[in-house]
């Protein structure tokens, strides 16, 4: 037998598009899901915690 390499059958061929697939749709709903990072990061001023400080 003579095999020059690694031969891709029919079934490999379709489980790698599947998991391709599977990738594009997981990084879609992420970004759908993403909150952006100004949002996370904006400062509210609490300043409820040194009320018994002064």
């Amino acid at each position: 037998m003579g095999d020059d390499g690694p031969v891709e059958g029919r079934g490999e061929q379709i489980q790698r598009a599947e998991r391709e697939a599977a990738r594009q749709r997981l990084l879609a709903q992420a970004e759908a899901e993403r909150i952006p990072a100004e949002e996370t990061t904006r400062a509210v001023p609490d300043r409820r915690w040194r009320r018994g400080q002064r």
